[in-house]
């Protein structure tokens, strides 16, 4: 893969989706651009791919606020079929992703099949036709198959704040970074701790006069270990892909060591941990912020954050760390449980995503009439991760316990995948117009996956995070080796769905 810049990669694409598809593919992130050149890579160039937004990359598109960066290794982050020798860095940073996502998409001609500024407003199930029915603004499209590739990433989570909607001066979420708004002498308020607030923090420290961190859970935060990647290292990466690739496997195996200590033996992790806490007396030195910051619960149980300019950020003059909890917001600033309020300038929400309450579950209608998240009643099940009893020819990307709690999601997402390629493939031989998982396999997937869930440190480690849907079930990860679930998603059983042959006459 060649090295362009950014803004040498121009974005034509479909001004309007056609009437029908075979496959349309909801977003165009890692998981919808994976879908649409290995369809194309298969010889299926009936699809569109369905974009909200006016530009492609998903997360790493919206995600630009500063100090944004992948804390997964720079060659295990990328797809399988398209290694970028030219990451400047071991952790590459957002506006390098969102590059290379786009410059993938212009080499694997996928750019004429993306309609953008189509973000589908609903989607239901034609029995009738057996074939799915999305609506966008930008019109109306028939698809024999529908992929969901929204994401767990994609929609920002606000928490509820009485009179969030009061405060008079500057508010947006960290996912909606408002470039044009100078921190520069503001008093800021920040409200999170999680993965992109260690990131970012360090930034608004040295801009803002003053910050109030509020701070609800500290994170686990080990060192980053990155580092420039010399010009000399990538030109040999590119004269030798069989070279990045080795690296890359190097990093896979590395990355799955880390699966037992997290799922069957949590002691395994208890050298991380100490590596951990050394990191958090290295570099903070106050024995009572040191205590705030210090996690009461097991490592890995949350997210385990990756940042070296954090604690020394947090530790300067100007910053304050608030643990009590916040009350209320009010024109002028925030109130905590102390009755104090502290009056703030610009408020930064780092406070996550829907994640287990995807936008998208209440757009999705199936057979029954009933959307994913009336199925789903908070916690999000599907067979394989993919496919949900009800809604025919349906499979969803990063779906329920597809995510990763130890390594790249970009592997689960190529598993999944070619797991749909050989649906259609299974499809297309013997003549079959719609797949629709059994109830009972799906419930047999999950409950076999819940069961492996308890005693994970997920689900035993002492902590709320948001792994956990609103009834307290880990619907989000899972709960084994990456290359179990490619084993898994391999091939498509026919025998757990229910596979119609002919169309369905209106009176039935």
């Amino acid at each position: 893969m060649s090295a362009p810049t950014m803004s040498e990669v121009s974005l034509p694409s479909a001004s309007t989706p056609p009437a029908g598809v075979r496959v349309a593919i909801i977003g165009s992130g890692f998981a919808g651009l994976a879908m649409a050149v290995r369809l194309k890579q298969s010889g299926e160039h009936d699809f569109v791919v369905l974009e909200r937004a006016a530009d492609l990359g998903g997360t790493w598109r919206d995600n630009s606020y500063p100090g944004c960066a992948c804390d997964v290794p720079s060659n295990l982050y990328s797809f399988s079929f398209a290694l970028n020798p030219y990451w400047s860095r071991a952790f590459s940073p957002q506006a390098e992703i969102h590059a290379y996502l786009r410059r993938t998409a212009q080499e694997f001609g996928l750019l004429p099949h993306i309609v953008f500024s189509a973000e589908v407003t609903q989607a239901h199930w034609v029995e009738a036709d057996q074939e799915w029915q999305v609506q966008t603004p930008r019109g109306t499209v028939r698809a024999r198959v529908l992929v969901s590739a929204a994401g767990p990433l994609s929609d920002p989570a606000y928490p509820s704040i009485p009179g969030i909607e009061t405060f008079e001066g500057t508010t947006f979420h960290s996912a909606t970074w408002d470039h044009d708004h100078d921190l520069t002498g503001d008093r800021v308020a920040v409200v999170g701790t999680g993965a992109s607030a260690v990131q970012f923090v360090p930034h608004v420290q040295r801009a803002a006069a003053q910050v109030h961190l509020f701070q609800r859970t500290p994170p686990w935060i080990l060192p980053r270990p990155d580092r420039r990647i010399p010009a000399a290292q990538q030109r040999l990466y590119a004269a030798v892909p069989a070279l990045q690739k080795a690296v890359r496997a190097g990093v896979y195996w590395r990355q799955e060591a880390m699966l037992p200590g997290l799922v069957h033996k949590p002691e395994l992790m208890k050298g991380v941990e100490k590596l951990a806490r050394a990191h958090l007396r290295w570099t903070v030195k106050d024995p009572v912020l040191r205590a705030k910051l210090t996690p009461d619960y097991k490592l890995g149980c949350k997210r385990i954050l990756i940042a070296n300019g954090f604690y020394p950020a947090v530790s300067q003059p100007n910053v304050e760390v608030v643990t009590d909890r916040i009350t209320a917001i009010t024109p002028k600033g925030v109130t905590t449980a102390d009755g104090r309020q502290r009056e703030v300038d610009t408020i930064i929400f780092g406070t996550g995503f829907h994640v287990t309450d995807i936008a998208i579950a209440d757009r999705v209608r199936g057979r029954h009439g009933e959307t994913l998240a009336e199925r789903w009643k908070g916690s999000p099940q599907a067979y394989l991760g993919t496919s949900v009893a009800g809604f025919p020819n349906l499979f969803l990307l990063v779906g329920p316990n597809t995510g990763p709690g130890h390594t790249s999601v970009i592997f689960f997402v190529e598993s999944q995948v070619a797991y749909v390629l050989d649906a259609l493939r299974a499809m297309d031989e013997r003549g079959v117009i719609s797949l629709d998982v059994r109830q009972d396999a799906q419930d047999a997937f999950n409950d076999e996956v819940q069961e492996r869930m308890e005693g994970t440190v997920w689900t035993s480690g002492g902590c709320g995070s948001w792994y956990l849907d609103e009834n307290g079930r880990n619907t989000t990860l899972w709960p084994g080796f990456s290359f179990e679930l490619r084993w898994r998603t391999r091939r498509i059983d026919l025998s757990r769905y229910e596979a119609r042959t002919a169309p369905v006459p209106v009176a039935a």
